[in-house]
């Protein structure tokens, strides 16, 4: 990169778009372009057993006229599905999956992507490449390690993470990500060869430079296709990456043809969804927090366990009555999962090995925040709420709701920046962030000049956000994404808004009375 730098320096005339010296270093995009797939990039219907996998099957054989066929077995990576365009060998476009129809221009993102060729020596004019962009484990962990280190809120998981990546309008902080891409399908072709198999085309890819999942597999039979889905749901941690599940499509593209598609999804193809992996630990305690609309949650204190990819030391029990149907208790063994292999969850006790002096837990009546205030649950609901608008925890759960992605997306304002934040009394609210200083940040602990500076400009760009991330960001009851759009493209201001008569507002498609 040194050697190609001096040679641009003495050669402007030589730097290309695509160089490596260009592809972090421009302008931040301030919008994503809409684009058309020209082939439809379609989702894959589910199979979540062996049942319904056998299912899937015998509707192929009946599609084919009982003729043989073999299957081409893949891993399930957990990641964004993405679709890269070539025209003459360069890539001139990226985008996401979208409504299959149309997806989103990421290009200048999925430069930054090292496993993903710039230029193709042996290339058809036209080549479209889908595959799965993914964050490996070793990359999220350094992500985290960063983000712990900056005083940020660490990242849920890597599927999020690289979602999240991908969409940053400046690549710089993208290429810091450390973004890995598998390939595995054709998108529209044009002057390229011909293939008979599915097998071959992927073959044909690898020779092209584009990085193919080495534990693909063709086998002859459904049963193959179940002891490949079944050896890597027990092996699914020896891999340096995310997957859930395992997909298996028919080799043969003639017999594809035949087979067709639905509105949705090809019948020659189905996913093989891995069932959440469940682990025993010890409860050992069952706490409340308090979110900014005052709703008190009981969560899970556990003894940390390894399950579904991270380790886990506390999980959701959602309200009381919940906590009251699983009657999990302080010192219980428990069954904890990640609820849709994201959110951990306590599934239930095991009774074998509760205690005998074992007591049911009793929802507390005062909020743990130092006012000490009680909580209260209005009939007919199933939420407890803390009902003192000056909680401070409410009031860090609001400003943490403001700066979330969902809102007004404040990169590096999380839990625990707000909470220092809050102890200092430099916020009350939403509106103190946009007063802070750097001598502010610089007083609190774990901030250098560096990360006072990049916490500024990230609060600086916020200032930027469109209308409807501003509405989330307020956090008014009933008002979330969509209700937000509608009444910003209603009025086109925020002072409209807070004119509008209940009247005008009702009248707005998607709110209502």
């Amino acid at each position: 990169v040194r050697e190609l730098t001096e040679i641009e320096f003495e050669r402007p005339d030589l730097v290309t778009p695509d160089s490596p010296t260009q592809q972090v270093g421009g302008p931040s995009s301030v919008a994503f372009t809409p684009v058309t797939h020209a082939v439809a990039m379609m989702s894959l219907d589910n199979a979540m057993d062996e049942t319904e996998l056998r299912a899937w099957g015998d509707r192929v054989n009946r599609g084919l006229a009982d003729r043989s066929t073999r299957f081409v077995c893949e891993l399930k990576i957990d990641g964004l599905a993405m679709s890269l365009r070539y025209e003459r060998g360069r890539l001139v476009t990226a985008a996401t999956r979208g409504d299959g129809r149309v997806g989103e221009d990421v290009t200048a993102n999925i430069r930054t992507i090292a496993d993903v060729p710039q230029h193709l020596r042996r290339a058809p004019e036209v080549l479209e490449v889908r595959g799965e962009v993914y964050m490996s484990r070793a990359a999220f962990d350094a992500l985290n390690m960063r983000a712990a280190a900056a005083g940020e809120r660490r990242f849920v998981n890597p599927r999020n993470s690289a979602a999240g990546s991908l969409r940053q309008k400046d690549p710089r902080v993208t290429a810091e990500r450390e973004l890995s891409m598998w390939c595995y399908q054709l998108g529209e072709v044009i002057g390229g060869p011909r293939f008979t198999s599915h097998l071959e085309s992927i073959e044909w890819m690898g020779s092209l430079g584009f990085p193919v999942n080495p534990e693909i597999r063709s086998v002859d039979s459904l049963d193959g296709v179940y002891r490949y889905a079944e050896y890597w749901q027990a092996n699914r941690h020896d891999l340096p990456y995310e997957i859930d599940g395992a997909v298996a499509k028919v080799d043969d593209l003639g017999q594809r043809e035949l087979l067709g598609v639905t509105s949705k999804a090809p019948r020659w193809a189905i996913a093989f969804k891995f069932p959440p992996e469940e682990r025993t630990t010890l409860l050992r305690d069952i706490q409340v927090s308090i979110g900014r609309t005052g709703r008190a949650t009981p969560f899970a204190v556990l003894e940390p366990v390894f399950v579904g990819g991270s380790t886990v030391g506390m999980a959701t029990l959602h309200n009381a009555d919940q906590v009251g149907v699983k009657d999990v208790r302080p010192g219980d063994t428990v069954v904890v999962r990640k609820a849709g292999d994201v959110i951990p969850e306590v599934v239930g006790p095991v009774l074998a090995m509760r205690r005998f002096d074992s007591q049911p837990w009793v929802f507390p009546t005062i909020c743990p925040c130092p006012l000490g205030t009680t909580l209260v649950r209005p009939g007919g609901e199933a939420d407890t709420r803390c009902v003192e608008q000056d909680c401070p925890f409410q009031r860090d759960a609001r400003i943490i709701h403001f700066a979330s992605r969902g809102a007004m997306d404040i990169e590096g304002l999380g839990e625990k920046t707000v909470a220092a934040m809050s102890d200092a009394n430099l916020v009350t609210d939403a509106a103190d962030i946009y007063s802070l200083s750097k001598d502010d940040l610089l007083g609190l602990e774990g901030f250098a000049a560096i990360s006072a500076e990049k916490l500024l400009a990230a609060i600086d760009a916020g200032r930027h956000r469109p209308l409807p991330r501003l509405l989330v960001g307020l956090g008014c009851k009933h008002l979330g994404p969509s209700a937000s759009e509608a009444l910003a493209l209603a009025f086109g201001n925020l002072d409209s808004i807070i004119d509008a008569t209940e009247e005008d507002l009702s009248r707005v498609e998607g709110v209502g009375s």
